[in-house]
């Protein structure tokens, strides 16, 4: 039992002192304070009470994870500058016909995110507005109105001396660029709304973070199996996520005899062995595996590859990984990569980066312009968790 100091109006001086028996406090503890010990965590227990450590080895927290977009690289550049003369608009009157007259010569086609007209930066307030008059050229001067502005098409009463000032040369893509951007120009920005989600750590609910946790938790525990086999510790998941079914779950298979399985490979023919096709024969690798597809197929088909263009009736299957997300704990390779594109995967979940990382960290194969598929990339998914499995990542 606990031992309690005595109750008020005890004489303690009166009483002897019992001996200190087996379970019994040192330090005398007030009613009130083992009341609020018991009312606090309940990892609080008795043994801290009698003065003892806890011996249990705790689990170190979590490390928070995000799953931040890999962009294009339009997307992710600096802002890229050029030269442009610009004058200041001296009488206000004058603006409209100067805008009208100045963008009938200079239309500017290639920049239609520049914005002709801008607040003056003339601290003094000689004037209030400036103009922008057109691009300057790799040898750009000092220039008259005169010399930039052909008569009779432009009438140049109203303006001021023009003068050199930079401005961005392509339209923002995303909000940082655009603050970037308009910090030199007024420029015009079409958000795209789903990307600054994303950049911000927004875009998915908490029920979808906990799903995409589940998928690469899968992956992560088939790249330690493939750990355990003396292969690389790289595991992935294909999913679609209008179920939420697991189709495919796999890992590094690469050996000297087959040198290509990689395990976004691995999953690829994983997911075409459920629709009855697939290439390679899996069963001495038992945490390789596929969900058989729902729809009924007309036979096996081993081996066969559904062209794009064929009628999608036939089984009611899609074309391999169209419209399905892949976990991968390493991020993909270039062979990878362009094996992604042709399997029309829909989006890509990587945890570790890689040097030889084709989407993120290179290339960013999922997002050239020149490819007849596009796929959208996400990074950082349990990456501390994922870089563990493989220091070289």
């Amino acid at each position: 039992m606990l031992s309690l100091i005595e109750p008020p109006g005890t004489d303690s001086s009166s009483s002897p002192r019992p001996t200190k028996a087996h379970g019994q406090c040192s330090t005398p503890i007030s009613v009130s304070t083992v009341r609020a010990l018991l009312r606090m965590e309940p990892a609080l227990g008795l043994t801290e009470l009698h003065g003892h450590e806890k011996t249990d080895n705790l689990e170190p927290e979590p490390v928070p994870w995000q799953a931040l977009p890999v962009l294009s690289e339009q997307q992710s550049r600096d802002v890229e500058l050029v030269l442009a003369y610009a004058a200041p608009v001296l009488d206000k009157r004058q603006t409209s016909r100067l805008l009208k007259e100045i963008s009938a010569v200079y239309p500017l086609p290639a920049q239609p995110h520049l914005k002709r007209v801008r607040p003056s930066r003339d601290a003094s307030g000689s004037h209030a507005l400036e103009m922008l008059l057109c691009l300057a050229g790799p040898a750009a001067g000092t220039c008259s109105l005169a010399e930039l502005l052909p008569k009779p098409a432009v009438d140049p009463r109203g303006l001021g001396p023009p003068f050199l000032v930079p401005v961005p040369a392509r339209p923002p893509l995303t909000r940082e660029q655009f603050e970037e951007a308009r910090s030199h120009w007024p420029t015009s920005f079409h958000e795209d709304k789903q990307v600054t989600s994303a950049l911000a750590g927004q875009l998915f609910s908490a029920q979808e973070r906990a799903a995409m946790q589940r998928h690469m938790e899968q992956a992560i525990r088939a790249a330690q199996q493939a750990l355990a086999r003396g292969l690389q510790a790289v595991g992935a998941v294909v999913v679609d996520p209008a179920t939420g079914r697991v189709l495919a779950t796999g890992h590094d298979c690469s050996q000297v005899a087959s040198p290509l399985l990689h395990a976004v490979m691995v999953c690829i023919d994983l997911v075409a062995q459920g629709q009855g096709r697939g290439t390679y024969d899996f069963k001495p690798y038992p945490a390789c595996s596929f969900t058989p597809a729902t729809a009924t197929l007309k036979g096996p088909q081993a081996g066969r590859v559904r062209k794009l263009d064929e009628d999608k009736e036939e089984d009611g299957l899609p074309y391999v990984c169209t419209g399905y997300d892949l976990y991968v704990t390493r991020e993909p390779c270039a062979m990878c990569a362009m094996a992604l594109v042709h399997s029309r995967i829909q989006r890509v979940f990587y945890g570790a980066p890689s040097p030889d990382g084709a989407l993120g960290t290179r290339f960013r194969i999922h997002a050239q312009p020149d490819l007849n598929h596009r796929f959208q990339v996400f990074r950082g998914v349990l990456e501390d968790q994922c870089s563990r499995l493989d220091p070289d990542t």
